[in-house]
């Protein structure tokens, strides 16, 4: 599916589903402005766009098979990033789903493609229907305003899993259980696959002017500046949420160990005391002829001496304070 939207600067209007024969045309005019959209794309609907604007074949590569990674490319006369969407399913065992995001910037065009619905660019293309609010800054801005969306998206995720990572605690201290283990790797393998997800976006926002980002306009720049701070606001609480979990696996092994170590030394001092008994009562067991063996008493005597000898033990357990 391919959605189009025009800004023409010198009627200051957006125009939607226009030909893209005619691509030249709406393109000679440097302020005017093109946006195509590309939902559950296929090969020759790429093949199509990519020869309308000469792409790259590697870029156009990347765009069928995939990316592991954002980044951003810089060819003569574009720029192709890949960007990373999340989304968040607690109850799956994938608990986050990375989407792809494709977009070629040229000088006065944009072109994304997505397999997957993107909330982002559903927001941003609802407005661009409605008025030139997006487009009548430059294709940076437009970039921005689809950026930032995917951005605000990661806001709630991580909200979700600092409230998690506060229940984990709570449980580790109030009844612990094998499904804690669980949470505790749950957890960190969602923070990981998220820090892998927004460090490589922050790199591309994080110097405007470096070798490997793009052109942004003057009058531009302060909203990335503010992208990258979110940004940066979103791996400085990924970073404290890990330092918490680890923590929270350390904590959890320690109760664990005590735990064991408790039922260990109960486990020690019965059978101290259960040794000397057993010797007692081997020896009164033993088919052979026994002082005393004859005497009805002899029997209770016995006894008594364990009780006695069992309660001295005790008596010397606690006076060591090892019970």
């Amino acid at each position: 599916m391919i959605k189009t939207y025009l800004y023409n600067a010198q009627a200051d209007q957006v125009l939607h589903d226009i030909e893209l024969g005619q691509t030249d045309q709406w393109l000679s005019h440097p302020d005017n402005l093109l946006w195509i959209d590309l939902y559950d794309y296929n090969a020759k609907e790429v093949n199509y766009i990519g020869q309308v604007f000469d792409f790259h074949p590697l870029a156009i590569e990347d765009v069928l098979h995939g990316s592991p990674r954002p980044k951003v490319d810089r060819y003569d006369r574009y720029y192709f990033f890949v960007f990373h969407a999340l989304r968040y399913d607690e109850e799956s065992d994938d608990e986050l789903t990375l989407f792809d995001l494709h977009v070629f910037l040229g000088e006065n065009y944009i072109v994304t493609l997505h397999r997957n619905a993107l909330p982002a660019v559903g927001r941003v293309a609802y407005h661009c229907l409605r008025g030139p609010k997006f487009m009548n800054r430059g294709p940076d801005y437009l970039l921005y305003a689809i950026v930032d969306g995917i951005i605000d998206e990661y806001f709630p995720i991580v909200d979700r899993l600092g409230v998690r990572i506060d229940e984990l605690e709570d449980e580790l201290y109030i009844n612990p259980a094998r499904e804690t283990t669980d949470e505790i790797l749950a957890l960190k393998r969602t923070l990981l696959l998220l820090r892998k997800a927004i460090l490589p976006q922050k790199r591309i926002f994080s110097n405007i002017n470096g070798r490997y980002s793009f052109e942004v306009r003057e009058d531009n720049r302060p909203y990335y500046l503010d992208l990258v701070d979110h940004m940066e606001r979103i791996t400085d609480t990924i970073d404290t949420y890990r330092d918490l979990v680890n923590s929270a696996m350390d904590t959890y092994f320690s109760i664990i160990s005590n735990k064991t170590n408790e039922i260990m030394r109960v486990l020690t001092i019965m059978s101290t005391i259960f040794m000397p008994l057993t010797v007692i009562t081997g020896a009164f067991g033993m088919n052979v002829p026994i002082p005393f063996q004859e005497d009805k008493f002899m029997f209770y005597l016995i006894w008594v001496s364990m009780l006695l000898l069992s309660v001295a033990m005790i008596y010397w357990f606690k006076r060591k304070k090892w019970v």
